[in-house]
């Protein structure tokens, strides 16, 4: 479904993607991790066309993205910080954004709105909501419109027990779906029950794409913080020998 072939991209003397290729297909919910600075934020903005890559290219479902600009209809992207206009109250926002995409033949999914009791919340401005209401808004807005595609940033961060478990079941039945999710998370304990693969950045560098599977058995260690902390100290090792 999405397909990076090649992909560089530097700024000034950064090279914030060197040469990634990977291979993203519905039904699969990937981690992508890594450490600050390991290009993961680059890579989702080439994704979503946010960053033009210097070489290479990008495919979503066969169509490169640079000639292509609707595929981004068929993307729920979620960000670590969302940004909405203050004086806007919740219901507002959602309807802004249902005039904006204005995707009259799409079933609108509004399990989330329900679920987070934001329709509860409709008349609040923006600008008084508390940290995790602004997450609750940004996992509906992401999940709204059906997409194929879901781009999680740092989902859980600022939610509560009870919030996280209602988006991971959600992340989870929307990969049942048939739905291509990619998340990036610093909390690796909240994956584990999501995840079927996880690719691995470091320093722009892809340094691997595998199952979740394949990763434990690798390591011999079931929980993902774990697995990828043996990695890590794998990787520093080698660059240090």
């Amino acid at each position: 479904m999405i397909i990076a072939n090649n992909i560089n991209k530097q700024f000034g003397k950064l090279k914030a993607l060197d040469n990634v290729s990977v291979t993203c297909n519905k039904g699969e919910c990937i981690a992508l991790i890594g450490p600050n600075g390991s290009g993961k934020t680059t890579f989702i903005k080439c994704i979503l066309g946010m960053v033009v890559c210097n070489s290479g290219f990008i495919t979503v479902n066969g169509k490169n993205i640079l000639h292509e600009w609707q595929y981004r209809a068929d993307i729920g992207y979620m960000p670590q910080i969302g940004r909405y206009p203050d004086n806007m109250t919740i219901g507002q926002v959602l309807d802004m954004m249902k005039d904006i995409r204005n995707k009259k033949n799409t079933a609108i999914d509004e399990d989330l709105i329900k679920k987070f009791e934001l329709d509860k919340l409709l008349d609040k401005r923006m600008r008084t909501l508390s940290g995790g209401t602004r997450q609750k808004v940004s996992a509906a807005l992401a999940f709204l419109f059906n997409p194929a595609v879901l781009i999680l940033d740092e989902p859980t961060a600022g939610l509560d027990p009870v919030a996280a478990e209602i988006l991971k079941d959600k992340i989870i039945a929307e990969k049942a779906n048939g739905k291509l999710i990619l998340i990036t998370s610093h909390i690796l304990s909240e994956l584990d029950d999501l995840v079927t693969q996880v690719i691995y950045m470091q320093e722009g560098k892809l340094i691997f794409h595998k199952s979740i599977g394949d990763l434990r058995a690798d390591t011999g260690q079931e929980k993902l913080s774990k697995a990828i902390a043996s990695v890590m100290l794998k990787t520093g090792n080698e660059k240090n020998n």
